[in-house]
């Protein structure tokens, strides 16, 4: 695939996810609003924390969507790679937001496991159900979007975060309903925690490799070097090799080989080969293979 042609199909793409998330935006925030009048008037922590969950998400959403529209802008001069790192920034921005959100629902929950106070049952189920349906709608709009899109991934698990807690939040007020067992509310929000704590670090941790510019998770250059080696008989040797990730979805190489001194004439039709190979199989869109004379091999291997 040409670099102009990547980048095309890539704009595109993502002109569909700033269209699935700006719906996303206006759902999760009437449900945020939702949740802040109900968690009010059913005295539940539960409710509230779901809907400081449900800030997180406007506030993501809308981080993931200035990122997007500035990683749509094309590269130029000084910016060559263009800024889709933008969106890995955001990613990263995200899943340090939530962190101090778990400390402060945690701390809530930890005041009302002190002072006890009584949730009205009915209307909490009522509107955990109206909550939980709309996270699946959301999920269902973003889903295979993430897949390809750290930026999408982040917003993504806040809202399977959000599902579970929101049916920890039903299953909770069906019992406080018939029980009075009003302890399970803090309970619940505990457990929410935990949940979108454990997302968060999921993001925090794949968009910090991203940023240090290592290797993609689950691939390294060992294993790209003995693929070549094995499909291409002509490499004798592999210096220098660099791969990194600008987004999830773009990957680069970088390598110097030797070859053969009788099939020099040809490289050229080599090196093709060899960056359709990369691309065909590793989904790396840029790759810059050069041939090194003999005698400057040692110069090339640190």
């Amino acid at each position: 695939m040409s670099k102009s042609s990547f980048s095309e199909h890539l704009f595109q793409y993502r002109s569909v996810e700033r269209k699935k998330l700006y719906i996303s935006l206006i759902i999760t925030t009437t449900v945020m609003v939702l949740e802040i009048i109900g968690g009010l008037i059913t005295n539940s922590i539960a409710l509230l924390s779901n809907a400081g969950h449900m800030f997180t998400h406007s506030f993501a959403i809308g981080i993931s969507l200035l990122a997007i529209n500035i990683a749509r802008k094309p590269p130029c001069h000084h910016k060559t790679f263009g800024l889709y790192r933008a969106e890995v920034l955001a990613a990263f921005i995200n899943g340090l937001f939530l962190i101090p959100i778990v400390g402060i629902m945690i701390y809530e929950a930890i005041l009302r496991f002190l002072n006890p106070e009584e949730v009205f049952g009915f209307y909490m189920l009522l509107i955990a159900l109206i909550g939980l349906f709309v996270n699946l709608t959301s999920i269902r709009i973003l889903q295979g979007s993430q897949n390809n899109n750290l930026n999408v991934k982040s917003v993504f698990y806040h809202m399977i975060g959000d599902a579970a807690s929101s049916i920890g939040i039903v299953v909770a007020s069906i019992i406080i309903l018939y029980t009075d067992f009003n302890i399970l509310d803090p309970i619940v929000s505990i457990g929410i925690s935990m949940v979108i704590l454990f997302w968060a670090w999921s993001v925090l941790k794949e968009s910090t490799r991203i940023l240090l510019e290592m290797a993609p998770k689950g691939l390294n250059i060992d294993t790209i070097n003995d693929d070549l080696k094995n499909n291409f008989k002509e490499i004798k040797e592999i210096y220098n090799v660099h791969l990194w990730t600008i987004t999830p979805d773009m990957l680069m190489f970088s390598a110097y080989i030797k070859i053969d001194e009788e099939i020099k004439a040809n490289q050229d039709n080599l090196i093709s080969e060899i960056n359709n190979f990369l691309f065909k199989k590793y989904n790396i869109i840029e790759s810059t293979i050069q041939v090194m004379p003999k005698n400057a091999i040692e110069a090339c291997n640190i």
